[in-house]
């Protein structure tokens, strides 16, 4: 695996959902041609990263912040490591048109996701039926991909315990959507681009 120099970043713990918690720097601009790696080899990618445990000990952890590494990801992909202190999450967004897995590489991590495809523009407050809200647990070796428009939040319930996790998206992240949510509504929030991310 390879790390991009001065890509380790931190941020403050998320405590409302325009946090900027989900780190996404550009892609690297002078690429090489690829063939797109399909969400199977981002989910064997990010398995096999967290895997290597020296990567995985090589991570700054932060008491009170996320802290992540930019990795080389395969097929142009983009990748990431990332400490999540006790307590710390995502909030609710979406990936746009990327698709993505992530695999917990240390302690556990809890997904809570929407299975139901918001719409693409034109609404800031939806009401969602009963029926949608799915839970996961992860605990370190498990993971999951997902597909396009995916809606999630990523959680380390854990009061003690750090969680490390490694996370691939194709393509690069082009934007993402971050959302409130009271019950069964959901507010969109703010739409972050890549120059918001760095």
């Amino acid at each position: 695996m390879s790390v991009s120099p001065a890509a380790v970043g931190a941020s403050e713990p998320v405590a409302t959902p325009n946090s900027a918690s989900d780190p996404a720097p550009h892609s690297t601009p002078n690429s090489a041609p690829h063939s797109s790696p399909t969400q199977a080899e981002l989910l064997d990618f990010v398995r096999r990263t967290a895997a290597d445990a020296e990567l995985i000990a090589s991570l700054p952890l932060d008491p009170e912040g996320r802290t992540w590494v930019r990795l080389e990801g395969p097929g142009g992909s983009e990748a990431w490591l990332i400490g999540w202190p006790p307590g710390t999450g995502t909030g609710w967004h979406d990936h746009a048109d990327s698709v993505g897995a992530f695999v917990t590489a240390a302690g556990e991590l809890k997904e809570h996701s929407l299975a139901v495809r918001l719409p693409a523009d034109g609404w800031k407050t939806l009401e969602l039926a009963d029926d949608v809200d799915r839970s996961r647990r992860l605990p370190a070796g498990k993971g999951r991909s997902f597909g396009r428009h995916h809606v999630h939040e990523v959680l380390n319930e854990s009061t003690a315990l750090h969680a490390v996790s490694v996370h691939a998206y194709y393509p690069p992240l082009p934007q993402m959507r971050r959302f409130s949510r009271n019950g069964p509504i959901l507010r969109l929030e703010q739409v972050e681009r890549p120059e918001d991310w760095q």
